[in-house]
């Protein structure tokens, strides 16, 4: 016997921790069905088309999650991606975001969000865990550096040279790493001093 559309939901809810209304109705889950999901209290929305367990607390990562599941085809990058992976100690007033070259940048009116056109989103690409249940695309630790020194003239060669020690010092990096993401942002001459400083 088949499962009922309500643990077909809460089963869903509670594999992914943050679940879009399109999610629930691949597995059809019909809107009265969510509806009633909503009275119950046995989930909550926390954005437009996007529901949570009702006990999920509102962290700074929540923020990321709901970015990243409206926005699939975007990557967290430069400031937000330094922040990821705790190469600053900066909380940037804005979400920096990379998509495409000719895709259409999102445009919510909150949260505030920096967009960034890369003509390559699958060059140093990962996903990371946040709070333990859902991936969210971010550029890798390397990539993340190579790119404050492509745009060093938006986040500031400052940020750059510290994000490159603290990759280096915390071991989050190698050299052949830093050095392959150089060759891919075409940085090589720009960091090739920095590189050798930190060695």
């Amino acid at each position: 016997m088949s499962a009922s559309p309500v643990s077909r939901a809460l089963d869903l809810l509670h594999r992914c921790g943050i679940v879009r209304a399109r999610d629930l109705a691949a597995i059809s889950v019909s809107g009265a069905t969510l509806a009633h999901l909503l009275d119950r209290g046995d989930l909550i929305r926390i954005g437009r088309g996007l529901y949570a367990p009702p006990g999920r607390t509102a962290t700074e990562s929540n923020q990321l999650v709901q970015i990243a599941m409206r926005y699939p085809n975007a990557v967290f990058c430069l400031l937000t991606a330094l922040q990821i992976h705790g190469l600053t100690t900066q909380s940037p007033h804005e979400i920096w975001l990379a998509v495409g070259s000719h895709s259409r940048a999102p445009s919510p009116a909150y949260p505030p969000l920096r967009v960034m056109r890369f003509s390559d989103l699958s060059l140093g690409l990962e996903q990371r865990l946040i709070d333990g249940a859902v991936g969210i695309p971010v550029t890798s630790v390397a990539k993340t550096v190579a790119d404050c020194f492509k745009f060093r003239n938006k986040v500031g060669v400052d940020i750059a040279i510290e994000a490159l020690r603290d990759a280096w010092t915390q071991r989050k990096a190698t050299m052949d790493e830093l050095w392959e993401a150089a060759e891919w942002c075409r940085m090589t001459h720009v960091m090739r001093p920095y590189l050798e400083s930190v060695v």
